[in-house]
C-alpha cells in the first residue's frame, strides 16, 4: 500500500451505492452536494493537507459523462477547510473501466496511466486524494505513485464508499440520517426524472 492512509464514510452497498449511482451514471449532479457534505464526517483533520486532490478522469471519459465526480465530491471539502482543490494530477491516457475487470487486469490497465501537472510545485505536499469509491484500492495506488514521484511527501485517500472492508470503520451507521435525507431528495425527483428521461 503505498498511499499513507484511507478514509471512507460508507460501505458500498444498500443506498449509499445506489446513491453513488444516480450520480455517476443517472448523471444526478446535484447529489454530489449532499454526498461530498457526508465525506466530511470520514475526513482527517484538514490541517494535515496543503491540497486538495479529486481523481482525475481522462478527457474522453468527462466529456462522455459530462461532470467528474470526484471533482464534484472534493470541491464541499476544500471549501469547508480553506484549502486548495488541485488538478495537479491527470489521466495521460484512455483505460478501460475498472469494474469490468479482475485484479492483475486492473494492475495492467492503469499502468502509466498518471501524470502530474507542474510537479516542482508538488515537492513536500501533503496531499487529500478524493474519489468515489474503493474498490481494491488499485487506482488510488497508481495515482499516489505518481504524485510520490513528484515529490509528494504524504497522500491519504479519502472516498465516499469502500468495497474492501478490511480494518474500516463504516461511517454511514452513524452518519444514516444523512444517506437517509438524500435518498428521500433523490426519490422525490431524481428517479422520477431518470423514469422520464429513459421512457423519452
Amino acid at each position: 500500500m503505498n498511499f499513507d492512509a484511507a478514509y471512507s464514510f460508507g460501505s458500498y452497498e444498500g443506498t449509499l451505492r445506489d446513491l453513488i449511482h444516480l450520480l455517476k451514471y443517472a448523471k444526478v449532479e446535484s447529489l454530489a452536494g449532499p454526498l461530498g457534505r457526508m465525506m466530511l464526517s470520514a475526513a482527517p483533520p484538514m490541517g494535515n493537507f496543503d491540497w486538495v486532490v479529486p481523481m482525475p478522469m481522462h478527457w474522453r471519459k468527462r466529456w462522455e459523462r459530462g461532470f467528474n465526480q470526484a471533482e464534484l465530491l472534493a470541491a464541499p471539502l476544500a471549501r469547508m477547510y480553506g484549502i486548495k482543490l488541485s488538478r495537479c494530477l491527470r489521466r495521460s491516457r484512455y483505460t478501460k473501466a475498472q469494474a469490468s475487470l479482475a485484479q492483475r487486469e486492473r494492475l495492467e490497465n492503469l499502468a502509466n496511466s498518471f501524470a502530474v501537472r507542474n510537479p516542482a510545485a508538488l515537492a513536500g505536499k501533503r496531499i487529500l486524494l478524493v474519489d468515489d469509491v474503493f474498490t481494491t484500492g488499485a487506482t488510488l495506488r497508481a495515482a499516489t505513485a505518481a504524485l510520490k514521484a513528484a515529490g509528494v511527501s504524504h497522500v491519504s485517500a479519502l472516498t465516499l464508499a469502500r468495497a474492501d472492508q478490511r480494518r474500516f470503520e463504516d461511517h454511514s451507521k452513524s452518519g444514516s440520517k444523512s444517506v437517509a435525507r438524500a435518498a428521500r431528495a433523490a426519490s422525490a425527483g431524481t428517479f422520477d426524472a431518470v423514469v422520464r428521461r429513459n421512457s423519452s
